[in-house]
This record gives C-alpha cells, sequence and structure tokens, in this order.
C-alpha cells in the first residue's frame, strides 16, 4: 500500500507498482466533486474515500450550475447561476481587471473549497483544484468584447476569448489565486483554450439545424477584435474571411487548403499562449483536460501546436461518449505527450451510463488496455447510491483483472 505522501503527490514509493519497468501499475482513479458535496455533510468525505479513490478533484472555480446532491442532509439541488470562485475574491489581486470572478453567495462560506478541502484531507483524499478557465457567462454577458463572435457576429457569451491578453491574464490570475488561497495538491486545468458553438450552457436547442462537425468547427471560429488582429498579423483579410467562412457554413463548400493550414496555425498558437501563461503561475501536480484535435474547442484544450510537449504531468483524453472515443483519444495524445507524461480518461458514471458495475469496468478496461495510467471519474457528488456502489465495485474489479 502506498504511504500517505505517495498517494497525496500521486507518485509511487520505490519497489511498489507503477514504476516503469516494473510491475504492472495500481490503476489510480480520481473523482470529481463540488465543494457543496462536502460543505455541511459531515459523512460526505468517508464516503467518497470509501469509494477507493486515490484523490478528489474538487471545483475550485467553475461555470453555472443546477446539480443534484442526493446524499446531503440539508438539500437535494444546489443552483449557482453563475460562474463563481470558492476561494475568497481578494479585492487587491484583481485590481485593474475587467474580468474578476464572481463570489458564490449561495455557498455558506468564501472559503467553501478549503472547508471542503480539510475534510476530504482528513479522510486521506489528496485535493486537487478543479479550475475551469474561459467557460463563464457572467463575465462573457458583462464583457462581450472579451467573448467569442462567429462570422456571422453572433456572440457566445460563454466563452471567454483567449486571443485577448485581458482574458488570458485573467486566468493567470485566477491559477495564481487558486494556488496560493486553495494551498490544493494539484490543479486539474479545464477549458485551458478557446469554447466554441458547443458546450455552451442552458437549454440547448441547436440539434435540429443538422450541423455537421465540419460546420460545428466553423461556427467556432471567432471574429472578436482580439482575433481580428491576429487574421490581419497573418495576413489575412478579416473581412474576406469572415465572408468565406459564412459561405462554408450555408454549404457553398470547403475552405482552400492553404487557408485551413493558416488558420489551424492561428487557432492553436492562441492556445499554447495561454497555456504557457497558465502554467506559469501554476505549482504543485498539473492535470491538463487536453484534446489532440487542433480544432477542438471547449473543455479539452488542443495540444497540437507543433511545439514542445507540455510541461504538466497528466494529459485527461474524453471519454465522455463511449470507451471507443475514449480510446481513440488516448492513442492519438500519447506522441504529443512528454515523457513521463501520465495519461487519463475522463469517464462519466452518470446517465447514460447505467448503474451496472460490469458496464463501467468493461469501459475503464478499455481505456487502460488503450494506456491510460488513471481513470477520472465524474462525478461522484451526482451520483446516486446506486451510481456509487457501482462505481465502487467497478473500480475493485479492474484492478483485480490480471491483465491491467
Amino acid at each position: 500500500m502506498r504511504t500517505a505522501q505517495a498517494r497525496r503527490h500521486g507518485v509511487h514509493a520505490a519497489g511498489e507498482p507503477g514504476l516503469r519497468g516494473g510491475p504492472p501499475p495500481m490503476v489510480t482513479a480520481t473523482a470529481y466533486l463540488y465543494p457543496w458535496d462536502v460543505v455541511g455533510d459531515p459523512a460526505a468525505a468517508e464516503r467518497i474515500a470509501a469509494l477507493g479513490v486515490d484523490a478528489v478533484a474538487l471545483a475550485a472555480a467553475y461555470h453555472s450550475v443546477r446539480a443534484a446532491t442526493p446524499f446531503h442532509p440539508a438539500h437535494r439541488v444546489v443552483d449557482a447561476p453563475h460562474a463563481a470562485l470558492y476561494l475568497p475574491v481578494r479585492d487587491a489581486a484583481w485590481t485593474g481587471s475587467r474580468l474578476t470572478p464572481g463570489a458564490p453567495a449561495w455557498m455558506p462560506t468564501p472559503d467553501s473549497f478549503g472547508e471542503a478541502r480539510d475534510a476530504l484531507r482528513a479522510a486521506g483524499l489528496p485535493v486537487h483544484a478543479w479550475t475551469v478557465l474561459t467557460h463563464n457567462t457572467r463575465l462573457g454577458r458583462a464583457h462581450p468584447d472579451l467573448a467569442v463572435r462567429n462570422a456571422f457576429g453572433d456572440p457566445y457569451p460563454y466563452a471567454l476569448c483567449p486571443a485577448s491578453a485581458e482574458v488570458r491574464a485573467y486566468c493567470t490570475t485566477l491559477v495564481r489565486e487558486v494556488v496560493t488561497l486553495g494551498a490544493p495538491d494539484g490543479l486539474v486545468l479545464e477549458a485551458c483554450g478557446p469554447l466554441g458553438l458547443g458546450h455552451g450552457g442552458h437549454h440547448e436547442k441547436t440539434d435540429g439545424a443538422d450541423w455537421d462537425a465540419s460546420v460545428d468547427r466553423l461556427l467556432s471560429w471567432c471574429f472578436c477584435g482580439a482575433c481580428l488582429d491576429r487574421y490581419e498579423a497573418a495576413d489575412l483579410d478579416p473581412s474576406r474571411l469572415r465572408h468565406q467562412v459564412r459561405q462554408a457554413v450555408d454549404g457553398s463548400g470547403p475552405l482552400p487548403p492553404a487557408l485551413l493550414s493558416t488558420l489551424r496555425t492561428i487557432r492553436t498558437a492562441l492556445t499554447a499562449e495561454l497555456r504557457r501563461e497558465v502554467l506559469a503561475a501554476a505549482s504543485g501536480p498539473v492535470t491538463l483536460h487536453a484534446s489532440a484535435d487542433p480544432w477542438t474547442t471547449g473543455p479539452f484544450a488542443t495540444i497540437a501546436d507543433d511545439a514542445a510537449p507540455p510541461p504538466v504531468d497528466t494529459l485527461v483524453a474524453s471519454a465522455w461518449t463511449s470507451a471507443d472515443q475514449g480510446a481513440a483519444n488516448l492513442t492519438a495524445l500519447r506522441p504529443l505527450a512528454a515523457p513521463g507524461t501520465r495519461l487519463a480518461a475522463y469517464l462519466p458514471t452518470l446517465p447514460p451510463r447505467p448503474a451496472d458495475p460490469s458496464v463501467l469496468a468493461a469501459e475503464w478496461t478499455t481505456c487502460l488496455a488503450t494506456g491510460a495510467d488513471e481513470l477520472h471519474l465524474y462525478h461522484a457528488g451526482l451520483a446516486s447510491p446506486a451510481r456509487l456502489t457501482a462505481l465502487r465495485t467497478a473500480l475493485d474489479a479492474v484492478r483485480t483483472r490480471p491483465e491491467v
């Protein structure tokens, strides 16, 4: 069994499973949680520890959500109407910035992250600060010039555009504050890049337009002021580009390959720029939600910038749709990862997945066999009693399979 210190920092003691070239590594698992899953529930931390997970990714900065709390003694639903920082919002840290995180008035304390962190640590669980960067409807509505805007001029207020220096500075300060005030055992960075058409938020009503993946991509390209400056710097005419993208959305045909190549470089460069600035403010183990797709937008930002691999400890690939999707994403990420970087699969335990441990174990085994070193399980706070039982049973099953 690993020592408490080894568990906390996600490392293996000498001679233990997990050393490259030694015995097969132990399957490590991280459960995702919100602060309100723990604050006010004295039994929460031990309940999560009993699942057999190795660590918790606890939301420190998160977007708006309405969340079920099936176990909490005081409530069953939490409505978080806007993005918030679950640590104290210090005026001194944000002086001179138009972008300041909101405080969660729905929580009983300004440091709900810290309260939940301490309870989880007392139960023996390391706590990594789950920090969402560019997904913030509150700030996007207040400052529409800093939000993603498509070729038709439609704003995506939930999506702060990292082409803007103000947005990158906000993300960097956010990470610095989470590290300084939250004192986590590590960071989990989500949306470390631009968002697009998908992953918007409230009551989505776009499916009936039958836009395929190529149109989704076109409608995700940003035409805010900062992006227009980047297009001009790359010798593109923003007005002509906007017209070309509009025409392509409406069925005139694909964009020229040379133009796509230029746009790819611009898009991946702005994500890499944000990542470099944010990581400069980080400390301790860093986990990055990532994708090998250079056009991707959303929680899993691209790392395909044709430069050095990101200097992080773990890259998390989405297996949200299926184990096959997870396997494909893991396979694509591996060549882009630095030597020694761990890979993790992001796996839901919620509907439409059944509360069936055999189904969960089969999916997780597929991802492990493809090269995942870790399982990131979403979401231990939202799951029913039956789903938590299935999670615990499935985790036991994959850990005892001889081929894992």
